[in-house]
């Protein structure tokens, strides 16, 4: 009989232990406010996520979160693709994304968080400066009688893949549609060309120096949309988003895909509770997981 000395034993629990340690679950270095973790979050809404970020980070000094702003189309993927476990975007999974997710056994949850609008913005010394859907119909396949250039952010934006999904509902883009690099390209380049139309989210078009609300950047004009159920214009105003009033509105869901409560949650969270959602009403969107009361009001202009 071959006797296998005390060394030998030593190393064979070694590579034992190892090989237990190798088929461990491994344990979550995160927790809902602390860790190291990447999001990806629709750059329309970067303004506003940025902010966030920032009294996050105040509030948890142990939470790293590196937010990349891309494209939606470009969220979405890193989503399906396993690279981030949290996206902020402007829809839910489609039906074949969600069926992927369950043959990965990945259960995302999804929540509206906040009520944004696509605002409509022309030169300040355009003649049009208010719109029926029709129109905007007519504008975005260049049919209009009146020939725009519109601007988007970008190709894959999630503005431009709401108005088409809204708006031309199949109908293909006219040739006078182009993309920029960014909000503030789409804005910077309306405010220099008479004949151009832009849209883009409505934070980048707010007077954050007005405590009322009511105002716009002075740069551009902000076009009035034509309600056809209430026969009535209305611009992009907090008041008239939260009912539907103007007719351009959208929703900013988060998509989280964590299993256990990491720090992924625990932004999410932030976001749809009292801090988060005060920082989007701020920001001129409608917070959507806070009872706000609106009253009617009347000026005495006497």
């Amino acid at each position: 009989m071959k006797i296998v000395s005390p060394y030998g034993l030593l190393f064979l629990g070694s590579l034992f232990l190892l090989g237990c340690r190798d088929n461990a679950p491994q344990q979550a270095t995160d927790t809902l406010s602390s860790g190291t973790i990447r999001i990806s979050a629709d750059e329309t809404f970067r303004p506003i996520i940025e902010e966030q970020k920032k009294v996050f980070d105040s509030s948890f000094p142990d939470a790293h979160i590196t937010i990349q702003y891309k494209s939606e189309s470009q969220c979405i993927q890193d989503f399906m693709n396993d690279s981030v476990r949290l996206v902020l975007v402007t829809r839910d999974l489609s039906a074949n994304e969600k069926a992927v997710c369950e043959q990965k056994k990945v259960v995302p949850t999804t929540l509206a968080i906040a009520k944004d609008a696509v605002a409509v913005i022309v030169h300040k010394e355009a003649a049009d400066s208010a719109f029926g859907i029709e129109e905007l119909k007519g504008i975005l396949t260049g049919s209009y009688k009146k020939k725009f250039t519109v601007v988007f952010d970008n190709q894959g934006s999630s503005t431009l893949r709401y108005m088409m999904d809204s708006i031309l509902q199949n109908q293909p883009l006219g040739a006078n549609v182009f993309a920029a690099k960014g909000n503030d390209s789409v804005l910077a380049y309306v405010a220099k060309n008479p004949d151009a139309i832009g849209f883009v989210g409505v934070s980048y078009v707010s007077d954050f120096s007005d405590p009322e609300g009511l105002a716009f950047t002075s740069s551009v004009r902000v076009a009035a949309i034509y309600n056809d159920s209430l026969q009535q214009y209305f611009k992009p105003y907090q008041a008239y988003i939260a009912p539907n009033y103007y007719p351009l509105t959208r929703n900013l869901f988060y998509i989280n895909r964590e299993t256990y409560p990491g720090l992924g949650t625990g932004f999410a969270n932030f976001l749809a509770k009292e801090r988060g959602q005060l920082i989007f009403k701020q920001a001129r969107l409608f917070p959507l997981r806070t009872n706000i009361i609106f009253r009617d009001a009347q000026l005495n202009t006497r």
